[in-house]
């Protein structure tokens, strides 16, 4: 697969990237390499291969499910112009 200079362009207006005219063709060889490259990949043998997430075998630290108030809730709040009991106190904005 092939990027032309309108697929250049047309990525650049998804990403909301300005590219000048004299950009197109650098940018095009860039996209053009990049696939290649995806293709190369795809002619791996991967059979047998175990998918992984990481090149050591870890077990993923986990900590205990349990909802507090995190004991911070005086620094939360010092801040706010207008609290009450730990809560905001915002101006009624809906009649």
């Amino acid at each position: 697969m092939s990027v032309d200079a309108l697929t250049v362009r047309r990525i650049a207006q998804l990403a909301r990237i300005a590219v000048r005219d004299d950009e197109v063709p650098h940018l095009q060889g860039e996209l053009n390499a990049m696939l290649a490259f995806v293709e190369q990949l795809s002619e791996v043998n991967v059979d047998g291969v175990e998918p992984m997430t990481s090149v050591t075998p870890m077990a993923m630290k986990k900590r205990a499910d349990v909802v507090d108030d995190g004991g911070i809730a005086d620094d939360i709040v010092k801040n706010a112009p207008a609290t009450e009991n730990h809560f905001f106190l915002v101006p009624k904005v809906v009649e």
